[in-house]
């Protein structure tokens, strides 16, 4: 776990990240990585010197295993409120299967070399379903925009005074330190417009689903990303 600002922290996962961000009336997290994180999760929270009680919120960025594979277990340590993209909801709630990605050559390649297996998630409910532009209750009014492409309804989140930006995995950063577009899209070219979108913002800490945060030069770094997809 690494203390990215006061009030955040970043959960560092094999694959699929989290983050926890801090309000006076309780915590907030955003995604849930793969099932059976849900330990590692709350060990976070007391290393902190919270209980998992503490936790108010649940944001989803979008279906996928990764990010949601612990929702069902978090969201019953309390009085957790669910969060997700009003698309996403039926997938997350296991009314329905998301569609796949449209994998280029190379992706094909990079998938498998992952070899990502895991349980699958058990349906979570969803207890708000957002759009672009709805303000959500922390981080002295977070942003929910929509950021289609990666997942029809994939969400990121942006909280305004304090220049912090959750992207889900609309945007990654690579190993060697490069920030690029996330990978396994069901539509690139909406994925890459989505890009450019969260560009537009002022961001001092960018959070990504997969690849370190990006805490320096942030926005400089995003717009120049973006004019090259």
């Amino acid at each position: 776990m690494l203390k990215l600002s006061p009030r955040l922290h970043f959960l560092r996962f094999p694959i699929g990240h989290c983050y926890l961000w801090h309000d006076a009336d309780g915590l907030t997290l955003v995604d849930s990585g793969v099932p059976g994180s849900a330990p590692a999760i709350a060990e976070a929270i007391s290393a902190i010197g919270y209980h998992p009680t503490h936790l108010r919120r649940l944001v989803l960025t979008h279906f996928h295993d990764d990010h949601i594979g612990s929702a069902a277990e978090i969201a019953g340590w309390g009085e957790v409120q669910v969060y997700a993209h009003r698309a996403e909801a039926p997938v997350i709630r296991g009314e329905q299967v998301g569609p796949a990605a449209v994998l280029a050559d190379w992706e094909v390649e990079l998938q498998r070399s992952i070899g990502f297996e895991a349980p699958t998630p058990e349906p979570c409910r969803v207890d708000h379903e957002v759009g672009d532009g709805d303000v959500l209750d922390f981080g002295g009014g977070a942003q929910a925009v929509a950021v289609p492409g990666h997942t029809p309804g994939s969400l990121a989140v942006y909280l305004p005074e304090w220049r912090v930006l959750f992207t889900g995995d609309t945007i990654a950063r690579a190993p060697d330190g490069r920030v690029m577009l996330g990978v396994f899209n069901v539509d690139r070219e909406e994925a890459a417009a989505s890009l450019r979108k969260q560009a537009e913002l002022d961001v001092d800490i960018a959070c990504f689903g997969h690849g370190e945060p990006l805490t320096e030069n942030t926005s400089a770094i995003l717009r120049s990303v973006a004019r090259r997809v």
